[in-house]
């Protein structure tokens, strides 16, 4: 991958992506697995509807999990909140799901290369690195030149996910030969080791700082423009209930979709 290579001074070894977890909107379950698509009477969609979403996703698309099963009782949504890296690679692999939003093209790729995508990804939204620290600041962290700091605690993205590689982007942007103390599998994880205080900073998205709320501080950096992550989305030739897919991508993508992706600190997609 191009970009300075990352020192790192604790080696991690990162877990493989294994079983799937699932987190599903909603306690009611399906009366039947295998009840899928549209009720007999045209009232709604039924069944189970599952997808596979980059971890910084995981508050704003189950907010529009919600919103679908509210408007059609029937169905069930069931989320997987993962690295994209990992999720591509459980796709891949024969995991069933019927949609699949990635937080970079490249793990897209992945899966229209073994032409497991049934509908061509579009863009829905955009994601810059904000760094995260502590609300109290301990390490004084000002700007991405700290992250060159061996005496901070610092957490990154592993390169293979898509926040990982955004840091190599803006770290070779800046001329920065970063440090880092851990490399996490997921966005998700690296902001929980801020909230915990267990890190002086970490490279996260600007959405999930905002997620954080008052207990993490943001700082913007100029170079985040130089790694803008475009997020694509897209149903799956495995789906066991394209209507239910489709209806969700639809979602997504209406007005109400992406004033709810802003609201959660996303940025509209570049013309």
């Amino acid at each position: 991958m191009r970009g300075t290579p990352v020192r790192l001074r604790v080696p991690l070894a990162l877990a493989a992506a294994g079983l799937l977890t699932l987190t599903a909107c909603g306690s009611d379950e399906p009366t039947e697995a295998a009840a899928a698509g549209t009720s007999a009477d045209g009232g709604g969609l039924t069944g189970t509807l599952t997808v596979f979403a980059a971890a910084s996703l995981t508050d704003v698309f189950t907010d529009l999990g919600d919103q679908l099963m509210a408007d059609n009782p029937d169905l069930t949504v069931t989320f997987n909140f993962a690295g994209s890296s990992a999720l591509a690679t459980q796709i891949t692999q024969g995991a069933p799901a019927d949609v699949f939003a990635s937080a970079n093209q490249t793990q897209m790729t992945v899966v229209t290369d073994a032409g497991l995508n049934s509908d061509e990804p579009t863009v829905f939204t955009e994601n810059v690195l904000e760094i995260a620290v502590p609300a109290d600041n301990p390490g004084d962290v000002t700007g991405l030149a700290d992250f060159a700091d061996a005496d901070l605690t610092l957490a990154i993205c592993a390169p293979d996910v898509p926040c990982g590689a955004a840091a190599e982007q803006v770290f070779e942007a800046a001329g920065i030969t970063a440090q880092p103390d851990t490399l996490e599998e997921d966005v998700r994880a690296a902001l929980t080791k801020v909230e915990l205080g267990e890190v002086d900073a970490a490279l996260v998205y600007a959405s999930d700082v905002q997620s954080a709320g008052s207990g993490v501080q943001g700082i913007e950096f100029p170079e985040a423009e130089d790694a803008v992550n475009e997020y694509p989305i897209t149903t799956l030739t495995a789906a066991t209930n394209p209507d239910a897919a489709q209806a969700f991508l639809d979602l997504v993508e209406s007005d109400a979709g992406q004033q709810a992706l802003t609201d959660a600190g996303f940025r509209s997609p570049s013309s």
